[in-house]
């Protein structure tokens, strides 16, 4: 069913990310209802607001008068009812199937027919939380990247109810918010998240195979990510990792391949990263910068000896090739079934979210410039220690063959 021009926002869920995408609506000139029932994170949201906003002005973004009336296009409520009339909601609660499908439930019994309802999750199955409401055709995924009012990229995960009306919504609503919409299927993790976690799995395993968390960080940021993998870990927080991995093994969506336990060691020692001080890195008050901190090494040394990994001490290279190279095989995979439409889609997912180097194309276009013969070759060559992980895809054989990840 056609829907409507999108002039009114619901967004349900008062956290950071709620508060960003409410931000993220009135910078775009549709105002915005942000529900929570605790009163507490709706002052704390209205507190982060204002604060972003004042930063915008500080750094001469906006104007304190445009500032002020972005402020006021946020109408802070506890009450659901607020979003009968709102053209889109968006829920942005925490990351469990029963909340999601209970917040759904909701907006289907209070938002009009003909509204879009929009689920913001990472990593949850968007069909099952669609059909907690009537009407799922103009139901889909919004999945936004924290911080949602900086963030330019923006995965749209059509649901297999979505109808093709709904997704064009989206698209446009995405392009209005100044985000860069991205089309994906609906599967655990969706296309960016899905490939992070083998590209984590492979810093942790080279960590244990000897490198030190600064030395893999330094290679992939010297390769031109923005952030290594252990930075990115302690600025958003170890424990959301762990906790992300725990959810997945109590949901039965655990990887078919070892991961490692490091998470788990670097919580049970209250390192946390950047939020407590102390994470692959120690931090001082008011200072991001990284200093070492002996007790890391001591708690990955256990974990390697626990592991029974004997350290062979890879080079910078073979360090980037590997957390490189599983991100393109597993996007190989994500083409061959279809939950991305192009390589080139993976690609402007990665230069956009995930601070992959726009210099270097993404990760498949960084493939097709090295060679897919040779990436496949090093893959081969690893799956001879590691094939339970590394499991070339029948479509990266296949674009080798071709030397191109192009459809024939």
């Amino acid at each position: 069913m056609p829907l409507r021009e999108i002039e009114t926002a619901g967004v349900v869920g008062a956290g950071t990310m709620g508060a960003g995408i409410a931000m993220s609506f009135a910078s775009a000139g549709i105002s915005v209802r942000l529900i929570d029932a605790s009163p507490e994170a709706l002052e704390r949201a209205g507190a982060q607001i204002a604060a972003n906003y004042a930063s915008q002005v500080q750094r001469g973004k906006l104007t304190q008068a445009e500032a002020d009336e972005k402020t006021r296009a946020i109408v802070r409520t506890a009450a659901f009812e607020d979003l009968a009339s709102v053209d889109v909601a968006v829920e942005a609660v925490f990351e469990d199937m029963a909340v999601k499908r209970d917040v759904f439930g909701r907006l289907g019994a209070i938002c009009r027919p003909d509204a879009l309802l929009a689920t913001n999750t990472s990593t949850l199955d968007v069909d099952t939380i669609a059909r907690s409401a009537p009407h799922p055709e103009r139901a889909i995924g919004m999945h936004f990247f924290s911080p949602a009012h900086v963030m330019k990229l923006l995965e749209i995960v059509r649901g297999e109810d979505s109808s093709p009306d709904t997704i064009a919504a989206t698209v446009a609503l995405g392009k209005r918010l100044g985000k860069v919409p991205v089309v994906v299927g609906n599967c655990d993790g969706f296309v960016g998240n899905r490939m992070l976690l083998g590209y984590k799995r492979e810093a942790e395993f080279v960590v244990l195979a000897g490198a030190s968390p600064a030395r893999v960080d330094a290679a992939l940021e010297a390769f031109g990510f923005a952030m290594g993998p252990f930075a990115v870990s302690d600025l958003a927080g170890i424990d959301i990792g762990w906790r992300s991995k725990h959810e997945r093994i109590k949901r039965g969506a655990a990887p078919p391949f070892a991961v490692t336990d490091i998470p788990d060691a670097m919580v049970a020692a209250d390192r946390l990263g950047q939020k407590n001080g102390r994470g692959f890195y120690r931090y001082e008050p008011g200072d991001r910068k990284r200093y070492p901190d002996p007790e890391v090494d001591a708690i990955l040394a256990a974990e390697r000896e626990r592991a029974g990994i004997a350290p062979s001490n890879p080079s910078d290279d073979e360090i980037v090739r590997r957390c490189v190279y599983a991100l393109v095989d597993e996007g190989a995979r994500i083409l061959g079934e279809g939950v991305a439409d192009s390589a080139a889609d993976i690609d402007t997912i990665w230069t956009n979210g995930y601070g992959f180097p726009k210099a270097r194309g993404g990760p498949m276009a960084y493939a097709e410039s090295v060679g897919l013969a040779d990436v496949l070759a090093s893959i081969r060559r690893f799956a001879e220690t590691d094939p339970a992980f590394w499991r070339p895809s029948t479509t990266l054989i296949e674009a080798a063959e071709r030397g191109t990840f192009a459809a024939p």
